[in-house]
């Protein structure tokens, strides 16, 4: 698996270089978050539309911004963002498990009464890089040996939404701090993990939304969440 994964990755290199040296600065970086507060994000946990008094799981701690995994939801950004470069830094604090970054997001609860209409990069424990099709689609060069048979392929529930990522051992030991760069030019999104090109998908069926952060099950703590927008040639 290793070796078929590297002979994919040398692929993907060769058309994703181009892409991304036509890249360019567009404005200085800025910090989605302050270290202190959740300002200029908003709260979504179906659960708490039953149960008004849920605790939130999303909280500052120690200047991390930190998802409980418990109760399930998504932390929007509330601004919509195109043609970005996001740098988010992340780790597992305790033990290995499941979230995730969602771009291009839009509907609310689209997805299982749950998820946002968005394609997922995946940050699950050893399977970082992933992309997860959430009503929403992408494509990659190999997708049948990456999704499956193309009969199986869709954007709704018990479809095959996963798209497997292109290498392994890219993530850090847990408890260890993780790097993904997620470039969203367009309609293509390349994912870099410790400086690993992990996934490149183009044709989005869209190519601007908000972002999201998954409470999905496992505490992770993020201290870095950083964005500059970029501009198409």
């Amino acid at each position: 698996m290793r070796h078929l994964r590297r002979a994919r990755l040398l692929v993907v290199l060769l058309g994703t270089s181009a892409c991304a040296s036509h890249t360019a600065r567009l404005s200085p970086a800025r910090s989605l978050f302050d270290g202190r507060t959740l300002t200029g994000w908003h709260v979504d946990v179906p659960a708490a539309d039953t149960s008004p008094r849920l605790r939130s799981p999303f909280l500052v701690r120690d200047g991390n911004l930190v998802t409980l995994g418990e109760p399930r939801g998504h932390l929007i950004t509330d601004a919509v963002y195109r043609d970005y470069r996001l740098e988010v830094e992340y780790r597992f604090p305790g033990a290995p498990g499941n979230a995730g970054v969602l771009v291009h997001a839009s509907t609310p609860r689209a997805l299982y009464g749950m998820f946002p209409k968005s394609i997922e990069v995946q940050m699950e424990s050893g399977n970082a890089g992933d992309f997860w099709c959430i009503v929403e689609d992408i494509r990659v060069p190999d997708m049948v040996q990456r999704r499956g048979p193309p009969e199986t392929w869709g954007i709704t529930e018990g479809k095959a939404r996963r798209i497997v990522n292109l290498t392994d051992g890219s993530e850090k030991p847990l408890g260890a701090w993780n790097r993904m760069v997620i470039e969203a030019v367009g309609r293509e999104i390349t994912v870099w993990v410790n400086g690993d090109l992990v996934n490149h998908g183009t044709d989005a069926t869209a190519d601007h939304g908000q972002i999201a952060l998954q409470s999905e099950g496992a505490e992770v703590e993020f201290r870095k969440i950083v964005l500059t927008p970029l501009r198409r040639p």
